[in-house]
């Protein structure tokens, strides 16, 4: 039995009720724009913080971090998910843990922090191996201008240290957006889960899935290109890639 290919499937009304089956892809990407976004910004400011206790002259706070990125670097990122979305409401207290199970949008705001936490171990070896590829005489300047250790990292190191790890960073925000399609296995309606609901509908495997390749290539094409844009108008001479 031959494949019965139909390109105008988009345009047909899904059973769903709201629109048609374009409407339910793009009802998609918006959820996994919001999630990815939102899950980098964690994982830009908790992976810095984190970076930055790995790179201070401080055993504890080396230990302290190496643990944090250990754990969350080596827990699939699936199984994460599902301890913060199915285990942790059970550990807390019965007040907090309903709290947590009758949270609107918990799979959207499950999705974002699991995935943002998940990421930011990533995010904080790129920036503590940025830290210590910049020259000791970084350190010695912001001592010499009276600078206390957090100025110093602040106003010299940190912006020295990300304006090198963009590129690798720009790989880390690629994986964030695909990373996010698998929120779809607690219940986050994103574009991965839309298109496998429009494959089920519909029983056009191959444009929903082709559909699905295409916008996810488009999307991680854009954000490869706005991090390109940003690095070579944040580039000092000397600094980052050629």
């Amino acid at each position: 039995m031959s494949y019965h290919w139909n390109w105008g499937i988009f345009w047909e009304a899904s059973p769903e009720g709201t629109g048609s089956y374009a409407d339910m892809l793009w009802s998609g990407l918006l959820i996994t724009l919001e999630v990815s976004a939102i899950a980098w910004v964690i994982a830009l400011v908790v992976g810095a913080a984190f970076g930055v206790l790995r790179s201070l002259p401080n055993a504890g706070a080396q230990r302290i971090s190496g643990a944090y990125i250990e754990i969350l670097r080596n827990i699939p990122l699936l199984v994460q998910l599902f301890l913060w979305y199915f285990v942790l409401p059970e550990l807390l207290p019965d007040a907090w843990g309903d709290w947590l199970k009758q949270m609107p949008d918990a799979p959207f705001w499950t999705s974002a922090l699991g995935l943002g936490l998940f990421m930011s171990a990533r995010v904080a070896v790129q920036l503590s191996t940025g830290i210590a590829a910049l020259p000791r005489g970084q350190m010695a300047a912001g001592t010499a201008l009276g600078f206390t250790l957090p100025q110093t990292y602040w106003y010299v190191l940190l912006p020295m240290a990300f304006r090198i790890i963009l590129p690798p960073l720009t790989s880390e925000l690629i994986n964030t957006i695909k990373n996010s399609s698998v929120a779809l296995t607690i219940g986050l309606a994103e574009l991965t889960a839309r298109t496998r609901a429009m494959e089920e509908f519909s029983f056009q495997v191959f444009e929903a899935f082709t559909a699905a390749t295409v916008i996810y290539l488009l999307l991680n094409l854009a954000a490869t290109w706005a991090m390109r844009m940003l690095e070579r108008r944040l580039r000092l001479p000397g600094y980052g890639a050629g």
